[in-house]
């Protein structure tokens, strides 16, 4: 029987794009579920404030009358304007062991991309970094994290099939935290506050970590400027970021490193593992889903780490090390064990230098492929 691909154009047909994983991947013991709500304000028009300067199309893929596929397609003019790149982005892409199935939907993306006048299509990518990226190459029995994507080994075969090549890989690492702090790092951070005259915002409450909201993305913006598909963020969605993901975050997570004049010269986002929560929850932060984050949030062995920059006049300076001895003092604390330190392009020497003072193990690597257009 013949694959059906529907463009999504409802609020109904949205929601049913987003439930798609819970059943392609029942059962699936590594398989992390995106919380619905962020899913469904990051891919609405009226939600998200990157349509100011992208455009969006969805399609689900059915055969034998059930939905056995999912794509995105993201024209980002931020990112046409910054790269200089006639690209097309793909993402949000879920199918069944069905080459006509991933055939149908990309093919979908490819008509429209060549109608744009694009010169290639790439991903899987979403409107901004902070988004999921990529497809699992390595590492399909690991768990994944809340800002990761799962995929099926037969993803990334599908699409080299289809004509698809690497244009980069992000790789992860899993970190033991050791059993005391680690001298080294200590003695680096001590050098870099004395030298620079640095220190650490001591924050009370979620207040005193908002005041620095700006800054902190201002900082994200540059010092990720020259990384793989990052476009600069627009201030109304920097106030959708605050509003979306503060609620979650705790003052011992999130280290600030400030100057003498208290202007801000780093910072590091951490939070404790949601994996197992979000699966219990299905996504779901109603009616019971956000008990199971409550009780991620104070019962934890595992942390996660989200995002860490540096002001490009203070990278290479030793200003890591005061956030990593930081995080090893609130991680021996608490009892953390583990930490992921979640996608960082394999090329970037620097970020991975940093886990040499860790026992460590690159366990994941994911892949955004690429595909030139014919006119």
């Amino acid at each position: 029987m013949t694959v059906t691909v529907r463009e999504i154009t409802t609020l109904h047909g949205l929601k049913t794009f987003i439930r798609l994983p819970l059943n392609l991947y029942h059962g699936n013991p590594y398989y992390v579920p995106a919380l619905f709500f962020d899913e469904l304000n990051t891919l609405r028009h009226d939600r998200n404030p990157a349509f100011e300067h992208c455009e969006a199309r969805y399609w689900l893929a059915y055969k034998h009358g059930q939905v056995v596929g999912r794509i995105a397609a993201i024209l980002n003019h931020k990112h046409i304007e910054k790269w200089g790149q006639k690209y097309l982005r793909f993402g949000w892409i879920d199918f069944i062991d069905d080459e006509t199935v991933s055939a149908a939907l990309l093919g979908a993306v490819e008509t429209w991309g060549r109608a744009e006048g694009m010169e290639a299509v790439h991903g899987p990518l979403g409107f901004t970094d902070l988004d999921r990226e990529g497809t699992l190459v390595e590492g399909f029995d690991e768990l994944a994290t809340l800002s990761t994507n799962y995929s099926y080994p037969y993803y990334a075969k599908h699409l080299a099939s289809l004509g698809y090549t690497k244009d980069t890989d992000w790789v992860e690492y899993e970190m033991t935290v050791p059993h005391e702090p680690d001298p080294t790092i200590a003695r680096i951070a001590d050098i870099a506050k004395r030298r620079y005259k640095l220190h650490l915002l001591e924050a009370r409450n979620k207040r005193d970590l908002l005041k620095y909201a700006d800054e902190l993305f201002d900082i994200l913006d540059e010092s990720y400027a020259h990384l793989y598909g990052t476009v600069p963020l627009t201030r109304k969605q920097v106030e959708a970021y605050v509003h979306q993901y503060f609620g979650f975050v705790q003052p011992d997570f999130v280290p600030i490193v400030l100057d003498e004049r208290n202007q801000m010269v780093a910072f590091g986002i951490t939070m404790p593992s949601l994996s197992k929560a979000l699966q219990k929850s299905h996504g779901d932060l109603f009616p019971f889903g956000f008990l199971h984050l409550l009780k991620s949030l104070k019962t934890f062995d595992r942390f996660d780490l989200y995002l860490v920059a540096v002001r490009k006049e203070y990278q290479s300076k030793g200003v890591n090390a005061i956030l990593m001895d930081r995080m090893n003092e609130v991680f021996l604390r608490l009892g953390v064990k583990k930490v992921e330190s979640n996608p960082e392009l394999e090329t970037n020497a620097n970020v991975q230098g940093q886990w040499k003072y860790y026992q460590r193990r690159q366990h994941k690597r994911r892949r955004v492929f690429i595909k030139q257009l014919n006119p």
